[in-house]
């Protein structure tokens, strides 16, 4: 959506806009392809957030590829629209093909180091805080679950 609709209208449509995506892939059963970004903090600990929409679970950055987005493109633009960070690196770290609103779905993990204090963009993003990766947060989301144990699988703690 636009950045000339005011920020709290912004939010009020988000919750109805993220029901009727997910009702229409749903419906569709269209592949779709995402990106999701683990970044930590200088001291190893691991940026979540909470969006304005959805289940209220804290996640990792991320969001839907764009057609013909290359996924670290994506990367970048989504950390950048979301909490106003530019990351000189960001690495791919695997992918995980799943279901998600019942349309099967490619998500590309990538990891990075922030050395900034992210500014939640008030739309989408609510709250943004950095966790230490051995304590996190409660209700952590089922996909953000899946997407750290890639993480860590990959020997990083």
């Amino acid at each position: 959506m636009p950045h000339f609709v005011p920020a709290p209208l912004h939010r009020a449509l988000l919750p109805l806009a993220h029901r009727v995506r997910h009702r229409w892939r749903r419906w569709r059963k269209t592949p779709i392809a995402g990106v999701s970004v683990i970044i930590t903090n200088l001291g190893g600990d691991v940026l979540l957030l909470k969006h304005s929409y959805g289940p209220d679970v804290w996640s990792l950055p991320g969001g839907g590829l764009g057609k013909g987005e290359d996924p670290l493109d994506a990367a970048r633009r989504e950390v950048r629209e979301e909490l106003g960070v530019e990351l000189p690196r960001i690495e791919p770290i695997g992918t995980l093909e799943e279901v998600l609103s019942g349309s099967p779905h490619t998500a590309h993990i990538f990891t990075a180091v922030c050395d900034q204090r992210p500014q939640p963009d008030r739309r989408e993003v609510t709250v943004a805080r950095f966790f230490p990766s051995h304590s996190l947060p409660e209700p952590l989301g089922t996909t953000t679950r899946a997407r750290i144990a890639v993480w860590k699988g990959r020997g990083v703690s």
